[in-house]
């Protein structure tokens, strides 16, 4: 996807602050993140497990756990500012009909107890305000457009008649479903095996073309998304610190953190060699974070990544990343030996 500066902004989050309650103390999640999603691309937000990412997420549906709260910022989208619903009722407006999500679990996100042409039918019912053989049909349509076979026969069983691949299918299909113009993937192939996992992903991007759907992605695993992505957000303590499309993340890295991740990447390890892991363990979110939330995890790290919070600087205008090392006056830091390799290879990545 090419990217002009007359883009389509189809959702924009601006300086976005979230906050948890828990025993008496407030855990910050969201520390102040901006990031706009165009229209029709498909892009990853990826980032290690507590990083903030399906938080950040479930803030565009209203489903922040009731301990959580939106502390300041805006989510603007269709010229409403969601950090402003205060009702089930608003947000009905939005969840499933314009942003709708395919959660990594399908197995509880289906009901055991219904068929899953029953399942199906509640959303095109809801959404699509169709009704008996007309909402039948349409249930019929999207089963076969996410490669169920037999969906007559299909749509008569329960979620446990089928494998979790095709229950994966079916959760994508139930999104599909209510005709929205933004999907959320949230981790939409961690309890699957690799054969089905690039299988759901070449579904998910013929579902985008099929039905003009915007995609996020949202995943620990950056060699997931390498074939999907347009775009990638790398996520960090509960801030985006580097944004650029899939080449430039990859071949072009800025942040120590994202070169971090990319030398975890087992498609780099070297055999009989152990593979690369990040050393420590992220910032307790409990308390303030001061400066460069990698700092003290990053080898490189320079002395006012300790002191104050760095700013986006401009790589091109589609990358950014905050880091002091992009600061004209910091001294210049080479990336470790497997992103240059990743460079100079050019290795290809993929699931």
């Amino acid at each position: 996807m090419e990217y002009t500066s007359n883009q389509n902004v189809i959702l924009s989050v601006q300086d976005l602050d979230v906050k948890f309650t828990l025993r008496n103390q407030v855990l910050h999640a969201i520390r102040g993140v901006s990031l706009d999603v165009y229209q029709g691309e498909s892009l990853a937000i990826v980032g290690e497990s507590g990083s903030g990412k399906s938080v950040f997420v479930k803030c565009m549906m209203g489903l922040l756990d009731a301990n959580g709260f939106i502390d300041g910022g805006h989510i603007l989208y269709n010229g409403q500012d969601l950090t402003r619903f205060t009702t089930d009722k608003d947000w009905l407006k939005i969840r499933g009909r314009e942003i709708a999500m395919v959660f990594q679990d399908p197995m509880t996100s289906l009901n055991p107890l219904k068929t899953i042409g029953k399942q199906l039918q509640e959303a095109v019912e809801l959404h699509q305000n169709l009704h008996g053989a007309a909402a039948k049909k349409a249930v019929l349509e999207v089963l076969s457009d996410v490669g169920i076979d037999d969906p007559e026969r299909r749509y008569k069983q329960y979620p446990h008649e089928f494998s979790g691949g095709m229950r994966q299918r079916v959760v994508i299909a139930i999104a599909i479903a209510c005709r929205p113009k933004i999907l959320i993937c949230d981790e939409p192939t961690t309890a699957l095996d690799v054969t089905i996992q690039a299988q759901i992903l070449e579904l998910i991007k013929a579902m985008q073309k099929k039905y003009n759907l915007t995609c996020l992605y949202i995943t620990h695993d950056l060699g997931v998304v390498a074939n999907v992505a347009d775009r990638i957000a790398v996520m960090y303590a509960g801030d985006i610190i580097e944004v650029g499309t899939c080449d430039e993340v990859f071949y072009d890295p800025k942040h120590p953190y994202t070169w971090a991740l990319l030398s975890s990447l087992p498609q780099l390890g070297v055999k009989g060699q152990d593979l690369y892991a990040i050393q420590g363990t992220p910032p307790n979110l409990f308390y303030e974070v001061h400066g460069d939330a990698f700092a003290p995890r990053n080898p490189k790290a320079l002395k006012i990544d300790f002191v104050k919070r760095p700013p986006f600087f401009e790589v091109s205008p589609t990358h950014k990343a905050r880091t002091w090392l992009l600061d004209p006056r910091a001294p210049k830091v080479e990336p470790p030996e497997h992103i240059r390799a990743l460079r100079e290879k050019g290795v290809k990545i993929h699931v």
